[in-house]
């Protein structure tokens, strides 16, 4: 199939790869750049987004935030301009479900398919093609897409409409956040009462504590290895998103607002670019104790 790649980061890079590994032509560019290894696998690059809508009938878009798929989309040389009837556009950025909504209806007014499509897995699921995958939009174009989806990810599931793969994304990011703090507090905990954190990690693995975020962030808080997976600045941006929601429709959230403000510890300190699981960060800041030593 002919497609596009709009947004080669951490993540995007290697979802591309996915494609291009299965055959498939992709136009790709991130401000007019590819990643040499993407060249090298057979990708073409193009200059701008209007460009790569012109020459694929399916257009991924995997960009920080909502402001960025409405420039991409819709500004100059955007998306928008490049497409014609029939083509599908799937956003798997994580933005405000409301927003997506309004981004749907104008691409539809063209003519066009919209999916939004938000992923949970971090550069670690990107990598290993095993991406969570969110999905909203029509059952029909949802099916159309599976096949490509399914080069990315493993757990794949159309949720609802449009918006309901972005809200479910920030319910994700909600669940995220709260496992991060908790298991930060825990190990926090135990290695100021002067417990060995690893191993204290290592025991909890085996019981009704153990989760995915206590196996691998957990590994982090204690290694201290907070290159970014997934960087503290865009978890800042989902919890945004699920506290405005929540203000719209008269929910109260309040661990979430909680860490919310962790995260905000952590980026006046200037760790925004790090992990989230850096997060523990901040509470270490409050309790003047590190989980370990930093390297």
């Amino acid at each position: 199939m002919k497609l596009g790649f709009i947004g080669l980061g951490i993540m995007g890079a290697p979802m591309a790869g996915h494609l291009l590994a299965a055959d498939h032509t992709v136009f790709a560019t991130t401000h007019g750049r590819v990643p040499e290894a993407l060249l090298q696998a057979g990708a073409v690059a193009c200059a701008n987004a209007t460009d790569v809508a012109q020459q694929a009938d399916i257009v991924f878009l995997m960009v920080p935030d909502t402001p960025d798929v409405e420039k991409v989309l819709f500004g100059e040389n955007g998306v928008a301009a490049g497409l014609s009837k029939g083509k599908t556009v799937v956003d798997m950025s994580s933005i405000s479900p409301m927003e997506t909504k309004a981004f749907a209806k104008r691409i539809n007014d063209l003519g066009c398919d919209y999916l939004d499509a938000p992923v949970s897995g971090g550069e670690v699921g990107a990598k290993a093609a095993s991406l969570t995958i969110m999905v909203g939009g029509d059952e029909a174009v949802f099916a159309k897409v599976k096949p490509l989806f399914e080069l990315m990810g493993k757990n794949i599931t159309l949720v609802g409409g449009n918006g309901d793969g972005q809200t479910t994304k920030v319910a994700n990011q909600i669940i995220v956040a709260l496992n991060i703090a908790a298991v930060g507090e825990a190990l926090l905990f135990a290695s100021k009462a002067g417990a060995d954190p690893a191993k204290v990690r290592q025991a909890l693995m085996g019981g009704f504590a153990a989760s995915r975020i206590l196996e691998v962030h957990g590994e982090r808080m204690v290694k201290r290895t907070f290159n970014p997976g997934f960087r503290i600045g865009l978890h800042q941006k989902d919890l945004n998103l699920a506290l405005q929601g929540a203000k719209a429709i008269g929910v109260a959230l309040p661990q979430t607002a909680g860490a919310a403000q962790l995260m905000q510890v952590a980026a006046a300190q200037g760790w925004d670019q790090l992990d989230h699981s850096a997060l523990v960060k901040a509470l270490e800041v409050m309790a003047n104790h590190t989980v370990a030593p930093d390297a």
